[in-house]
């Protein structure tokens, strides 16, 4: 790049970032001035305000506003103040020093900013006029119709010698779509124009303001004493000023472009600035306050019309895609692979869905593509790169100018539309369309919307001179991507997403239905080997039970321990079938009412005895008449597994201690021991599948407690454990009263 280029992209810079908002002066056809609140003091003014009002502005600066206006005056605008500036007030007709004056106000950044602007005459009644553009603009039902019948309209109420619709562009550039113009008037109807015509901070203020005037591009600028708010010494924001001076390039540009007075109205969609309504005459033009007002009505409303419009087509873009996307998902759900399979098998209606000339879809190591494609590493990096944009979808119109290896394809993919599914493997759709040239008409050359000049102060910018019609040919870009395209690639992806994770569950369903059905016949098969083995290692027991030699002693301990073992098995079985059962959701009981005491007779009779081969006192205690709605097999497993792990895991000569008692509508029953306890960062893991971590229990299954916490959240209880190692531990349960003895609580 030259020292000229550079020279110039630092200008242009320096002018996008120009604070326009902080112009220090203001337009000649009126006086603006800052006042203080409550007193009304005058703390900056114009310094026109002697040559409009005869006053000095040192005879006014840090005074009420009454040594200005008068009492009766002042009066008028502290009554305007009270009446919080709302936007529909209508301005203060005021005559001073024998020239008629409007007063407008309003606040900002904690000031009173108070504009006196001239009173301008028309002939024309905004009122009649403004009522037919209403009927009309509601009657039409064309975008296009409407754009030319509000810059007629425009035209009409205010005279300007042109009134044009500039509609800004994604890429920041803008174009006319529709324009009205006297005879003589050169025309700009669908031309483009450069973005920094428009700079950044110039758009913000267009934001903020429905309507900006320039009665007279060739004035010049009155500037505002003080130029430093007194109260903060810092510039004054004249962002909603009407009488606001503008930027010295934009004088001149107007007048390059042969007109003096122009004015603008914002339309406004979304909260966004889609547009201006910009006006523009040969000679001055001071348009009344009344008209102004009107126009701003006017774009108001052709902002919602355009709204409004813009959404139906919209609307009717998603619509016109539901079929086909009814259809895509129809193939992916009942595809026997992967939803990648149906889409690939219906390759012709899934480019048509966003009308593309090619697709590629990528899962794994698989790639197959259909219709003008790139070659498959020129896809593979391509998708690449895509993924590392980080967006669920992605689309380009102009592809090799975000990646440059895109350009060795560009006839076949300068524009790509992609999604990929978050998934472990690499997958990805990407629609391709090819290159199409594009001849786009701009009012001047777009690489100068500005020149360089030689000033007293060195370099400097002038807008350019020429706005004849400059014809650039476009490469490398493809047709554009609309809203139903993209509409159409997220709701296909959102489907593709669901189907798959219903695919996955189906199959994770039908694994876990496998492996039940394969834990029930191998217990089932096992069971019946076991119990005969078991049967024969008595029936052998018995038959050397008399005989006393050493060989008869050895062959009986080992039917001994192979009973044990066989009834070890069994036991296991049992609790891999309940397992089993609760990870599928079908862990059934059969509770009827239960009375505790009863229950914790027959436990004791049957755990007794395990307890006193450890020399254990075993204690069951319980309110008398306590009854629980319960399964009273399942119960008394529960009690079993925690009575017998108590008694398991407490030293010889310790306790261990069972109680019922009423809780509300539950019963609660707690077990208790003195003996070892359970480590601090074991204890969350009690009720975990195969938690056998407990030292001493080599034997165990690691699936008792397990099982115990599913028994009791099938009956609608809860279970929790605690326990001091070195002290014991507890574990308490609850279970559902009966319900006769619902209120024994």
């Amino acid at each position: 790049m030259s020292n000229d280029d550079e020279m110039f992209e630092q200008l242009l810079a320096n002018c996008a970032n120009e604070p326009i908002q902080y112009p220090a002066a203001i337009q000649p056809h009126g006086v603006l001035m800052t006042l203080s609140e409550p007193g009304l003091e005058i703390l900056q003014i114009s310094a026109n305000v002697e040559a409009l009002l005869g006053v000095a502005v040192q005879q006014v600066l840090g005074k009420p506003l009454t040594a200005l206006l008068g009492t009766c005056l002042a009066d008028q605008v502290r009554r305007l103040v009270e009446q919080e500036l709302a936007d529909e007030l209508q301005p203060l007709d005021m005559k001073i020093n024998g020239q008629a004056f409007e007063g407008f106000m309003h606040r900002h950044q904690g000031l009173l900013i108070f504009e006196l602007e001239l009173l301008a005459h028309g002939n024309r009644d905004p009122h009649s006029h403004l009522n037919r553009l209403l009927q009309r603009l509601q009657a039409t039902r064309d975008l296009d119709a409407l754009y030319d019948l509000s810059v007629r309209e425009v035209q009409a109420l205010t005279g300007y010698d042109r009134v044009l619709i500039y509609r800004f562009e994604e890429d920041g550039h803008g174009q006319v779509i529709a324009e009205a113009s006297s005879p003589g008037m050169e025309l700009f109807k669908d031309l483009h124009f450069p973005a920094s015509d428009i700079p950044a901070q110039a758009r913000q203020l267009y934001l903020n303001n429905w309507l900006r005037i320039i009665p007279d591009a060739d004035y010049t600028p009155v500037p505002i004493v003080p130029a430093l708010r007194p109260d903060s010494d810092g510039p004054l924001d004249l962002s909603f000023a009407s009488l606001r001076s503008v930027s010295p390039i934009h004088c001149q540009y107007m007048q390059n472009m042969g007109v003096l007075s122009s004015m603008s109205i914002s339309l406004i969609s979304d909260g966004r600035l889609w547009g201006l309504i910009s006006c523009g005459n040969r000679s001055p033009l001071h348009v009344p306050s009344s008209l102004r007002s009107a126009c701003k009505t006017i774009g108001q409303i052709l902002s919602l019309q355009i709204n409004a419009m813009e959404a139906l087509q919209l609307s009717a873009q998603r619509d016109a895609k539901l079929d086909t996307l009814a259809k895509l998902g129809q193939v992916m759900h009942d595809s026997q692979g992967t939803v990648f399979d149906g889409l690939s098998e219906n390759a012709p209606l899934l480019m048509s869905l966003v009308d593309a000339s090619g697709v590629a879809i990528i899962e794994d190591e698989r790639l197959r593509t259909a219709g003008l494609c790139p070659e498959p590493e020129q896809i593979r990096e391509l998708h690449q790169w895509i993924q590392e944009q980080g967006m669920p979808v992605f689309s380009s119109d102009c592809l090799g100018s975000l990646f440059a290896p895109a350009t060795q394809y560009r006839t076949l993919a300068s524009g790509v539309l992609a999604f990929t599914l978050p998934k472990p493997i690499t997958n990805g759709i990407l629609w391709f369309r090819p290159e199409v040239k594009e001849t786009l008409n701009w009012s001047g050359d777009p690489r100068k919307p500005l020149h360089m000049e030689q000033s007293g102060t060195g370099l400097r910018l002038r807008p350019r001179t020429s706005f004849e019609l400059w014809k650039v040919e476009m490469e490398g870009i493809s047709r554009k991507w609309q809203h139903g395209d993209h509409f159409a690639a997220n709701d296909l992806r959102r489907s593709a997403l669901e189907i798959d994770l219903s695919h996955q569950v189906i199959k994770e369903q039908a694994a876990v239905r496998a492996r039940d059905e394969l834990v029930a016949v191998v217990s089932h098969d096992l069971r019946n080997p076991m119990t005969v083995i078991s049967m024969l290692c008595g029936m052998l027991q018995k038959s050397f039970s008399g005989d006393s030699t050493n060989a008869s002693r050895r062959i009986t301990t080992a039917l001994s321990t192979m009973q044990q073992a066989t009834s070890r098995m069994n036991v296991l079985l049992d609790d891999l079938l309940d397992t089993s059962k609760i990870e599928a959701g079908r862990y059934t009981i059969l509770p009827r009412a239960l009375n505790v005491t009863h229950m914790f007779e027959e436990a004791y009779t049957l755990l007794a005895p395990l307890a006193s081969g450890k020399s254990i006192e075993l204690t069951f205690e319980a309110a008398p008449s306590l009854q629980i709605h319960a399964d009273p097999e399942r119960l008394f497993q529960v009690l079993s597994n925690l009575v017998g792990n108590a008694i398991k895991f407490t030293d010889t000569g310790g306790k261990v201690t069972v109680e019922a008692t009423a809780d509300g509508a539950y019963i609660a029953f707690s077990v208790r021991d003195n003996g070892k306890g359970i480590p601090a960062n074991q204890l969350p893991h009690v009720f975990d599948r195969y938690w056998t971590a407990r030292e001493g229990n080599p034997n165990g299954t690691g699936l008792g407690l397990y099982i115990t916490h599913g028994i009791i959240k099938a009956h609608g209880g809860t279970i929790g454990a605690r326990s001091e190692p070195g002290q014991g531990s507890e574990f308490r349960f609850t279970v559902p009263c009966a319900v006769e003895s619902m209120d024994c609580a």
